[in-house]
Formats: C-alpha cells, structure tokens, sequence
C-alpha cells in the first residue's frame, strides 16, 4: 500500500476503511504535493484524526463516480482545482485551450466548465442529505454575485448556483479543521459555520452573527446597477482584514448571504507544522501509464515559503483569496524541506525556486499590521512605498544562503515573482548583488505591466520611473559582477485604463530599447478584482469616476499588436491602429518609426495647427505624458527576441 490517500472504494478497503469521514472532490488530478490546495486540506484534515478519501476529476456527467465512493460520513468537500476552470479552459480572447497541465498526460477536456458548480449539484445527486462544501480558488472568488467574463452578465453567488450549503474562502486550514470538528461533535444546520471564520452561506431570515457586521448592495441591485456593483466589491475588498474585517452581508432575493470575516493566519509554528505534514510530493502512481500529470513539473522541486501579499495589484485576486498580511515558515522548516528535496532520487541539484504569492516578503509590511490589520484606504507600495514600510531582504537572504550550504544542493533559483519596487525601497545592495549573483539564470522576470503612468494607476502599479531605476541598479550590478544577463519585463494589454495611446507610447519605448516581448497578456477580468470591476462598470471603485475600458476585439487586438509591433502578422493590425490613433507618423522609414509604409502609401500631411511631431506621443494623463516620468533611454539590460535582427537601413 502506499503513502498516498486512497483514491478508490478498493483503495479505502485496502487501508481497512469501510467508510471516509470527508469525500474531498477535485478538478485536478491527484497530486500529493503541498504546492496543490488538495493536499493541504486532506493532509490537515488526516493529520486532525479524520478519514479523507481523494475523488479526482469525476465523470461530469452523472453521479457514479461519487456513489462508488460511497457516502462520507460527515460531508462532502468540492474544489475546481488549483486554478479557476474557466480560465483553465479559456484564453483571455475566449478561445479553447486544448490542453491541461493538471490533468494526467496533459489531456484537455477531463473537467467541466465551472467545475465546482457542476460537482456540488452531482454529490446533492448523489447523496441528498449530505452537506456540500465548496473551497478553492474557483469558489472562493465567486462566493458573493460577482460579473463573469464569459458569459457577460451579473451572476449569483456560486453558493445560489450550485446548491452547496456554505463555501470555506481563503486559505483554509484552521476554517476546515474547526468545521470538522463541528460535525465530529453533532453540531446541525447554521451551527457547524456561524461561528467559523472564513466560511460563508446562506441564511433566512437574517441571522444573529458573534460578529461586527456590514451590508453591501444586494444581488438584485448589483445586477441593474452597475455603481451599486462598483461599491459592492470595493466594500467586499475593504474588509478583506483578518483583524478589521467584518462579516458581510449581501441579499439574494429573500435569502441573505453571509460571509464570516477571514480566518486568522497561520503563525509560523502552524505553517511549520502544515508543510511537515507526510506529502509524498508527486502525483498518484495510477496515473504514470497515462504519462504523468505535468503540473509537478514545475513545483517537485521548488519551495514556498510565504504566503500573501501585500502588493495589492488591482487586476490580482491574492488580495481576495490569500490576503495582503504576509505569513512565513521559519528557515529550519524550509531547510528541512529542502534536504527532503536533495535526497529524491531525481533531484539534480537545482531547486527550482524558494518563493510564494511574491518572492522577496518574509514579513508583514509594518508592525502596525500585526495589532491592527491592513490600512482600509492606503497600500503599502502604492503610489508609492508607504513611509511606514519596513523594506528589509536580510532574513530572506540569510534563508537563500542557509539553502546554498545544503550537500547536494548546486544551485537555488528564484523564479516566482519579485516585487522590484520592494526591492527599491531597500537601500542595501546586498540582497540585489547575492540575487543576480547566486539566484538567476540568465534572465530576471519582473512585471512592470506598462511604461504609461496613466495605465499604471488603474493597475494599482508604480510608476515606471520606479522600474527604470531599478533597470539601472540591475544593469549596474551585472557589469559590478562582470555578468551579462538580461531583464525580462512582463507586460500587459488593454487593462482598464489604458487607451490606444497608451499601447502605442509602450510600443515606443521598446521599440527605442531594442526589445519586443515574445508573449503578452491581455487583461483577464476574473471574478473579484477590482480590475474586474472597472471592466465591467466602467467606473474606478476606489473613487467611483469614470475609467476607461477597450472592449472591442478590435480595440484589445490593437493594442496587443502594438506590443509585438515587429511580427509579419501583426502589421495589418498596427497599421490600422496607428491610423486610428492619427499616429502615422510612426509609419515611415525614420529611426523613430514603428513600421515601415505598405508600397504606394503616402503619408496624410499633418492638420493645421496640429502640435504634433514624428515619434512624440502627446496624451496627457495626470500632468504628464502618455510616457509617465519615464526616460526613453536605450535599456542595455533588456534581452532582445531571439532571432531578432536590428533593421536594415534603406539605401
């Protein structure tokens, strides 16, 4: 027998089960790994002294899977899987994918569209009288009426759609083992959650809660209102506060919604404890016929240290799921894990990453945040870093070279992202030199998502200014080290609040850098952001003003070209959006040009009185140009496209 959950009735008989107290239903396959939700909570679950049997990605189309399980004695607990099932099966353009790195050999197709709705109406099906809890990233973001991208409307609370009894959001160790608990002590009804933090469900008429409580506009509202549904989730974000918070009320029809206020975090004991729990850190061995499952790839030998994140970017769901306060596993905890690491069979010495949600936070931003939660109105690193913020990598690199020292060990990475601007506001060049030193191959990945100040406020990003400063201390500390290793920006299109102008001042500044990305995302409005909000409303609900949003194809798939502006294929397209723009003086054979002119073309003389000038953008936002404060200055440290060849100068 193995170490691993049964995931069959045969394998609970093998382990001498008859019966399982909680039947945990995932979209993914079964990987036993403390990188997937699954393995956390059915780990934790075993570890509290409950029976836990794993059905993975359940035939959608009846109820057979689940009643070969047989009935759990206390619940069922419903996930999409370790990322959101639309998303998982849709691109930013709505287009299919065709594969699925969760799923054993990478088959697409193995789960349903909005797989926590469809598993929770199949195991009412399947056991009427059971109570069906959702958790996940997938419920956890839809747990209030929320607007859904691909099918362009309001829609209920996903508690209203998949007749599940409650929903455990956020992470959900200490909510899931209090709900256990519950049950294991006969508790019925509204008692197993009312008093469980980071639970929510439905209640009629309006309960009596031992929590301080608010209420947000109700589903009927939000759904013809689209300001009521901008205060909505601003509301919703507000008390996203494991210290402040309360808990939430939003009406559906005669039923009110209640969310509990978030569960408490973890101290680094728990943690500890959580990632000490006996993870066999590969998928199940059923599937290796099958090809394995690939998702391990990436995470078999990386490590998370934190979670959380207090960057607080307008278009993440972190900040709605994990939260901005910062929690951390002590370096003995991360040591021990990464000695596991170097005694697998297949390790070869390169751990793949030490990181979480943001790299470089091994604590929250300030000691206020510890006594009284998170500022209601103010970010920590936005617009600028808070005068309160204590920027200091010492433990973290402290823990990066603990790592360096394990026998084995060749190499350790940090792969997952880093928060660049954090990185500004530490003044030592230490942690910056051991990085680019020890830490990177090659190539750093940050996300500066544009270079317009204008875009970057509806982002909830810093100015570019920030990242250009950064470039320099980068490219400063390479050539210190006598290293040539590039810096790779990752970027993003048509985020409410960019315009054309926007894309097209972007596209200037990399075409005077020498870099064209080879990938860009297209903003995702996934339930719950505020990002998403503003998409939908077309309103700012920090301030309730009026944002501006590109909708169209057209409009999305311009601003996308811009960025790629060199491709064959894209040349339709920046060509159409640089005349509806009236930019074409960026069409032409000038060094400032974009893109050279289609035979026979002329350029349209210049209107009267116009104050334009080849290669200049003249958008103002905020007092400044479309630009921001940024130089268009040549960036030595940024990697060019392979196979990228600079122009050949007409003769």
């Amino acid at each position: 027998m193995n170490g691993f959950l049964p995931i069959s009735k045969q394998e609970m008989l093998d382990h001498s089960w008859y019966y399982c107290d909680f039947l945990l239903v995932t979209g993914d396959a079964y990987i036993d790994h403390p990188s997937f939700g699954t393995a956390i909570i059915s780990r934790v679950l075993e570890d509290a002294g409950f029976r836990v049997a794993i059905l993975s990605q359940p035939d959608f189309t009846s109820p057979a899977d689940f009643v070969a399980m047989g009935r759990p004695r206390y619940a069922v607990l419903v996930n999409a899987g370790n990322i959101d099932s639309m998303v998982a099966h849709y691109t930013a353009a709505k287009k299919r994918r065709h594969d699925d790195a969760y799923t054993p050999g990478g088959v697409g197709g193995k789960r349903p569209d909005r797989a926590a709705t469809v598993y929770a109406m199949l195991a009412r099906k399947a056991f009427p009288d059971t109570p069906v809890i959702l958790g996940g990233i997938e419920a956890s973001l839809r747990r209030f009426a929320h607007y859904d991208y691909w099918s362009d409307q309001v829609m209920p609370s996903i508690l209203s759609s998949s007749g599940a009894d409650a929903l455990m959001y956020g992470m959900s160790e200490r909510s899931v083992v209090e709900l256990a608990h519950n049950f294991k002590t006969g508790k019925k009804g509204d008692d197993l959650w009312r008093n469980v933090r980071g639970m929510a469900y439905f209640s009629h008429p309006k309960p009596a809660l031992p929590f301080p409580t608010v209420e947000c506009p109700s589903y009927e509202a939000v759904q013809t209102d689209k300001a009521a549904y901008a205060r909505s989730v601003k509301l919703q974000y507000d008390e996203a506060d494991h210290v402040r918070g309360r808990a939430v009320l939003q009406a559906h029809g005669k039923r009110v919604l209640v969310q509990n206020p978030p569960a408490l975090p973890l101290s680094t004991q728990e943690m500890d404890h959580v990632y000490a729990l006996p993870y066999q850190r590969t998928y199940h061995p059923s599937y290796e016929p099958l090809g394995g499952v690939p998702a391990i790839q990436e995470v078999q030998f990386s490590i998370i240290h934190n979670r959380g994140c207090f960057g607080a970017c307008n278009f993440c769901a972190l900040a709605f799921h994990q939260g901005r306060y910062i929690q951390a596993r002590s370096h003995e905890s991360v040591v021990r894990e990464a000695e596991q690491i170097a005694r697998h069979p297949d390790f070869k010495g390169y751990i793949h990453d030490v990181g979480g949600p943001t790299a470089n936070f091994r604590f929250p931003a300030c000691q206020k945040q510890q006594t009284h939660g998170l500022c209601r109105d103010k970010r920590c690193l936005f617009p600028q870093a808070c005068n309160q913020l204590q920027a200091d990598h010492r433990d973290y690199l402290t823990l990066l070279r603990k790592l360096r020292q394990i026998p084995g060990v060749k190499k350790v990475f940090v792969r997952s992202g880093l928060r660049y601007d954090y990185m500004m506001a530490d003044h030592n060049d230490e942690f910056f030199l051991e990085l680019i030193k020890y830490h990177i191959s090659g190539q750093l990945k940050v996300a500066p998502e544009h270079m317009s100040d204008h875009a970057l406020y509806y982002m909830g990003k810093p100015s570019f200014a920030i990242y250009e400063k950064f470039r320099e201390r980068y490219t400063r500390i390479n050539q210190k080290l006598g290293k040539k290793q590039y810096l790779v920006p990752y970027l993003m299109s048509s985020h409410p609040g960019a315009t054309l102008d926007d894309a097209i001042a972007l596209a200037q500044y990399l075409h005077r850098v020498g870099y064209m990305p080879e990938q860009v995302q297209d903003f995702y409005p996934t339930p719950g952001t505020l990002s998403t909000a503003m998409y939908y409303t077309g309103l700012d609900p920090r301030t309730m003003q009026p944002v501006y949003v590109a909708k169209t194809p057209e409009e999305k798939a311009m601003q996308r070209a811009l960025l790629q502006w060199r491709r064959p294929d894209k040349r339709p397209i920046v060509l159409a959006a640089l005349k509806k723009a009236g930019r074409e003086d960026l069409i032409g054979f000038g060094k400032d040009c974009l893109i050279h002119p289609s035979k026979g073309w002329k350029p349209a003389p210049p209107a009267a009185g116009s104050a334009k000038s080849p290669g200049r953008h003249t958008q103002k936002s905020n007092g400044k140009s479309g630009a921001g404060a940024a130089k268009f200055a040549p960036s030595a440290g940024l990697h060019r496209k392979k196979g990228w060849a600079k122009p050949k100068k007409k003769r």
